[in-house]
């Protein structure tokens, strides 16, 4: 029983759940900007270059002089050892972007618990020179040792 009721107050703590929530808040995320990639920022990128599509671009690890394959897929069907650099770098913009977006959260962020960072109330204690005390700043006495404390 002890097991149980520590592991529930452990799954159900603040942080615990929040971590939760961010992980899957950050799977979806992914999958939305990997969209934009593939499908939004790659194909304009794919047509200047020249109609390239970036997932079809691999090379194919097989014999010398063996014919090769005219696609991604018909290398797969054969069973033929692909080096896959076009998958690679559309994960590398994938991660480019989501690492930019990132950082702009969390710059966005900040910024916002800056402005909102309330500024540190007035002191409402002094030292006093003599004893080191602490003191009400608007004391003329320093109740500890009865030094007369200057008005200013």
């Amino acid at each position: 029983m002890g097991f149980a009721k520590e592991f529930r107050e452990f799954a159900l703590k603040g942080n615990v759940v929040d971590m939760a929530v961010g992980v899957i808040i950050g799977a979806g995320f992914g999958k939305i900007v990997s969209s934009l990639v593939a499908d939004v920022l790659m194909p304009p990128i794919g047509k200047v270059i020249g109609n390239v599509d970036f997932t079809s671009l691999f090379v194919a690890m097989q014999k010398p002089g063996a014919p090769a394959p005219e696609s991604l897929k018909a290398a797969k069907d054969a069973g033929v050892a692909t080096l896959n650099y076009g998958v690679f770098l559309q994960t590398v913009f994938d991660f480019a972007i989501i690492a930019l977006v990132l950082f702009m959260v969390i710059k966005a962020v900040n910024r916002l618990k800056r402005a909102d960072a309330a500024p540190p109330p007035d002191p409402t204690n002094k030292e006093c020179p003599e004893c080191l005390s602490s003191i009400p700043i608007k004391a003329r006495r320093c109740a500890h040792c009865t030094t007369v404390l200057s008005t200013s």
